[in-house]
């Protein structure tokens, strides 16, 4: 069976030591050998660009905040709608009691005159609210329909509130509602990182010239491994947002006996989505009955128009590979032939074969994320612990923010840093020592210190769907 082969493979081992040591100086030279080997001077960027920090950069606002504890307020549902109910009453009767069992924050939001649909999963009915008992979570109703009740007793019901009805000369409606809402919270992460390197080893000049990632260009090996660590720490900005979780109670990091407590965590994207959004199991959905599946899934949340997917290669190819399916020209014999988009693809052409875009019910954009393809991150996980891809709502949410006191337009997806007018936490960045300019210390060293505070916040994480394994 024909099969790429795991050759050459790529390397899981640090490519950083701890400490930098002479080790890191090229030596393998013997001059007194009569041949001296030629020597690349430039470095060879083998792995391209290896930072994987790019998500957030393209769906996410950053934000300065001054508190210690963000909250916000997201709107509840507007209507009425129970799905854990059951009738005290056989199936032919008139009228009926009306248990409800669903978990409840309140009583029960039922008022009498309401009109309401009570149904199993092949029978309903539709009936009157006579009376309601707010402290047993019950109301009374009166069938419309002369044959009474259809279902039997304690059958599970779903019920909606559709409507009223009042006589002529009666009082009003009884009782009122308040609005429903949602609080949730998020509290910011401290995430720092450091580079040194001691006097004595800045004084060597180093043979290799270094061209890394958008840094700068040089012969000083110790400016490669701190522009390293300067991209590393832009990675972990990134990736501590989408992964990081709240410490549970009882949590060895929220507090244990060796004393390391008092680490508290945070929510991260993936958390948030996997928590309060919508949850696609058992790998890519690669049929069109299932992306209806999601479609209908996002009609009963937000309905949002515009969503982008960011997704690792293999989704990426499961979904290319479906809607060239559709098209009218692949089919089984001679005729078989792809000539998919706007023009018949000649045999001068490039051929195309994916799409970075459709529209089914919603428009869905794809993008290829590194960092589900990295091995050296989410690329190298299988099982429960793979994720395939996220589905992120475009544009922005009006939220109540309790900070601010006042209502606000929010991205979706955006970061809250730490920042005041005499302080700001954003991305701070100050070297340490007596070495390299820094003139501040009796260390015969260059500290290169970095430290961020910040919080990532996922608004209507019920509009996000998050694909995995």
């Amino acid at each position: 069976m024909a099969g790429s082969l795991n050759i050459p493979g790529y390397s899981l081992e640090p490519s950083a030591k701890q400490v930098p040591l002479s080790s890191n100086y090229i030596t393998d030279f013997d001059f007194l050998n009569q041949y001296l080997p030629d020597t690349y001077q430039k470095e060879f960027e083998r792995y391209g660009n290896r930072s994987i920090a790019s998500f957030l950069r393209l769906v996410s606002a950053e934000l300065p905040s001054d508190s210690d504890l963000i909250k916000w307020t997201e709107q509840g549902r507007l209507h009425t709608k129970y799905v854990d109910c059951e009738s005290d009453a056989a199936a032919a009767a008139d009228t009926a009691v009306i248990t409800v069992n669903d978990t409840l924050t309140g009583p029960i939001a039922v008022r009498v005159g309401q009109t309401v649909m009570l149904s199993t999963a092949t029978l309903s009915n539709k009936a009157i609210v006579t009376a309601v008992d707010t402290s047993a979570a019950t109301f009374s109703v009166a069938y419309y329909e002369g044959g009474g009740q259809t279902f039997g007793v304690e059958e599970v019901l779903t019920m909606f509130i559709y409507g009223s009805e009042f006589k002529k000369g009666t009082n009003g409606m009884q009782g009122s509602l308040e609005a429903q809402v949602d609080i949730f919270e998020n509290s910011p992460i401290i995430i720092k990182d450091k580079y040194a390197v001691n006097g004595s080893d800045m004084a060597q000049i180093g043979w290799v010239e270094i061209a890394p990632e958008g840094g700068p260009t040089g012969y000083l090996w110790y400016m490669k491994s701190e522009h390293e660590t300067r991209l590393r720490f832009d990675d972990y900005l990134e990736t501590s947002m989408i992964e990081a979780v709240p410490a549970e109670a009882g949590s060895g990091a929220i507090g244990n006996s060796s004393g390391d407590a008092g680490n508290k965590g945070s929510e991260g994207v993936f958390y948030s989505v996997s928590a309060r959004g919508n949850v696609w199991a058992g790998g890519n959905p690669t049929l069109l009955s299932e992306w209806d599946s999601v479609v209908g899934r996002l009609d009963k949340q937000g309905s949002i128009e515009e969503n982008a997917i960011f997704l690792e290669r293999q989704f990426g190819f499961d979904i290319d590979n479906m809607l060239a399916t559709l098209n009218g020209y692949n089919t089984s014999g001679a005729s078989n032939a792809a000539s998919f988009g706007l023009f018949d693809n000649s045999a001068e052409m490039a051929l195309t074969l994916g799409f970075s875009a459709f529209r089914r019910g919603y428009d869905f954009y794809k993008s290829d994320w590194k960092y589900l393809n990295d091995p050296t991150m989410r690329g190298g996980l299988a099982g429960t612990a793979k994720v395939n891809g996220l589905l992120v709502p475009a544009g922005t949410k009006t939220v109540y923010d309790q900070v601010l006191g006042k209502n606000a337009k929010r991205p979706f997806l955006h970061i809250r840093y730490r920042a005041s007018s005499t302080e700001n936490r954003k991305y701070k960045t100050w070297i340490t020592g007596s070495a390299g300019g820094a003139k501040n210390s009796d260390l015969d060293a260059m500290e290169v210190q970095f430290l961020s505070e910040r919080a990532m916040c996922t608004l209507g994480a019920n509009n996000f769907v998050i694909f995995t394994d």
